[in-house]
Order: structure tokens, then C-alpha cells, then sequence
């Protein structure tokens, strides 16, 4: 199973990072591009089950919380339903603190499968995508600043 992994560090405290993403339905606060998103069955965006269903350009994307802690400050989702010849993924965000110059170490990881003749356009979008989330992180958090 092909695993992206991607980490940057952001100058700002892990709480203030986390504080923004934290909650599973903050996909249009944080990434340029997503207008819209809404949590089904009205549970909360930090609740585990919880279905985010957002709209990304002309597509509807669905992806269920596996898991979630303040404590650790990480999350775990996966996707409902195929993206492209993505037929599922799995991503782990995380947020650690810094200890020198108070700031955040920031992990994004997708793991997935997809048909073997597709493997490397699959790798190539979560390779190029995952950086372009993160900078729109800390684009976010510097107009917040």
C-alpha cells in the first residue's frame, strides 16, 4: 500500500495550529479552495464517525473521523468513497510542539490504494496536494497573526 508522507514546520505554538484545524468541518477555514463543508447527521467536528462532505471545485468529497485527541493533538480520517482511481486513503494529520522558538512541527501522512497502473499519478497528487494544504495552513495562520 503506497504511503505519502509530508512534514513542515510553521512559526506558530502546536495549540495555536491546532486550534484552527483541529476541528474535523475546518476544511474551508484553512484550505484555499474548499467554499463549503458540512458534517453529516449534525455530530460534531470533533466527534469520532463524524462525516465530513465538502466541496472541493466540481466534486463532492465524503471522509469519515477514525480518530481524534487534543491530548496529542492529531487526527485520523478516511475517505467514503473513491477519489479518481483512488478507490481509498487514509490521512493522519498531526501537530507537535517546537520547544525552541515555540513553534509547531506539522505531519501530514496518507496511506492508499489505487490499481497498480495508476500507482504513480496517485502518488504524484497526494505528493503535490499534501505541501499546497500545509502552505495554506500557514498562509491562514499568518493573516490570523
Amino acid at each position: 500500500m503506497p504511503k505519502v508522507y509530508y512534514s513542515t514546520v510553521i512559526d506558530q505554538t502546536a495549540d495555536r495550529v491546532w486550534s484552527v484545524i483541529r476541528d474535523f468541518n475546518s476544511y474551508p477555514v484553512w484550505v484555499e479552495g474548499i467554499a463549503e463543508s458540512h458534517i453529516e447527521e449534525g455530530k460534531s467536528g470533533d466527534s469520532v464517525g463524524a462525516v465530513r462532505n465538502f466541496a472541493n471545485g466540481d466534486s463532492r468529497i465524503r471522509q469519515r473521523l477514525l480518530a481524534h485527541s487534543d491530548l496529542e493533538r492529531f487526527y485520523t480520517f478516511e475517505s467514503c468513497e473513491p477519489l479518481g482511481a483512488i478507490t481509498w486513503y487514509q490521512g493522519t494529520g498531526r501537530v507537535t510542539p517546537i520547544v525552541d522558538g515555540n513553534r509547531s512541527f506539522v505531519e501530514w501522512s496518507t496511506i492508499f490504494e489505487c490499481p497498480d497502473e495508476d500507482r504513480a499519478s496517485c502518488v504524484k497528487f497526494f505528493t503535490d496536494a499534501t505541501p499546497q494544504w500545509l502552505e495554506s495552513l500557514r498562509a491562514t495562520l499568518a493573516r490570523r497573526s
